[in-house]
């Protein structure tokens, strides 16, 4: 029954995962404010890029680009086994194996997240921790919604047998 309070929990999971496939995760500058140019780390799930900002011309030049594929693809795998969870919600056991795979995915996407954002912030000021964007966060309330679902896919099951043992 896909009207059930955990599919809801599940979708919002699926959504803010699939978000962080199109937002910004984490940003820093750094802190010379008074130089005609600027060096920025910009990361989103497919690349963490470092770019050169002209303040008297408004020119940006690349300086480097590396890639962090593993962040989308954690981030893809995460979506698939969460729709493979909402399909089988006549097993609730299923599910909540699904969705224990699920947080390990995420969990992993953030872990990926994490190091990444470390790598890029030492060519900086380390001290300075930049700017964590929306999609840092996303993972985070994809995990909580799922813990919630996993409550009451445990709350459905509990109930189904407490039936069983009155029949």
């Amino acid at each position: 029954m896909l009207q059930r309070i955990q599919t809801i929990f599940m979708i919002i999971a699926v959504i803010s995962m699939a978000l962080v496939l199109f937002f910004p995760i984490w940003e820093k500058s750094d802190q010379d404010f008074d130089a005609g140019k600027r060096v920025y780390a910009i990361m989103n799930s497919f690349d963490l890029r470092y770019e050169q900002h002209d303040t008297t011309t408004d020119e940006i030049s690349r300086l480097e680009r590396e890639s962090t594929i593993p962040i989308s693809v954690g981030t893809v795998a995460s979506v698939l086994v969460m729709f493979w969870s909402i399909s089988r919600y006549k097993n609730r056991k299923t599910q909540v194996k699904l969705n224990a795979l699920f947080s390990l995915l995420s969990a992993g996407t953030f872990v990926g997240i994490y190091v990444y954002i470390n790598k890029a912030s030492a060519r900086f000021d380390p001290a300075e921790p930049g700017q964590f964007l929306i999609g840092f966060y996303l993972p985070v309330i994809a995990m909580f919604s799922n813990f919630l679902a996993n409550r009451f896919i445990r709350k459905d099951e509990k109930l189904v047998r407490s039936m069983d043992r009155l029949r």
